[in-house]
């Protein structure tokens, strides 16, 4: 029985922990080192739980809520004179997983990412990378429906105001 829940967790696992990084890379405006680990946080949380797993409806979904708690956690833990790195390792590009793309538009958008709250930084992840719901955000997020519409609504306005004409030279509008 044991060895039947280890091999469910480890499949699970390896089918998950990729698009659970490229969402803790935005969650964490592309600090891949956070982001690895956030992923292995997330992991060892849904670990522990694996036993229990027959009762959640979506584990991915809920690994997805785990990240995004985990990522908040530490964002109110963190020292308020910390900050991320201002330069990109090479190998963060490469390992995004959207094979195609302009690099520099996803160091722009990561850049302003980063400049964002992280809550208002989960909101976006939750809603326009992850295409959850309002009421999947309000619950992953423990916050209500409105709280997220409004959150969502100003951290799209924080965003369109960093990035200014910028997006649209890169986007090629």
């Amino acid at each position: 029985m044991r060895q039947g829940r280890r091999d469910g967790f480890r499949e699970f696992a390896e089918g998950r922990s990729g698009h659970l990084y490229r969402s803790a890379c935005l969650l964490a405006s592309g600090d891949t080192h956070l982001a690895e680990d956030l992923v292995q946080e997330t992991l060892g949380r849904m670990y522990l739980l694996w036993g229990r797993v027959s009762r959640i409806d979506n584990p991915a979904a809920y690994a997805q809520t785990v990240l995004v708690r985990a990522f908040l956690t530490h964002q109110r833990r963190r020292s308020a004179g910390e900050r991320p790195v201002g330069e990109f390792p090479e190998s963060a590009a490469a390992g995004s997983g959207s094979g195609s793309g302009d690099p520099a538009l996803r160091l722009t958008l990561l850049e302003a990412l980063g400049r964002l709250a992280p809550k208002d930084r989960a909101v976006l992840v939750l809603r326009y990378w992850e295409d959850r719901s309002i009421e999947e955000t309000a619950e992953a997020m423990n916050t209500s429906s409105a709280a997220v519409r409004t959150r969502a609504s100003r951290a799209l306005g924080r965003l369109r105001e960093q990035l200014g004409g910028s997006i649209s030279e890169f986007a090629g509008i």
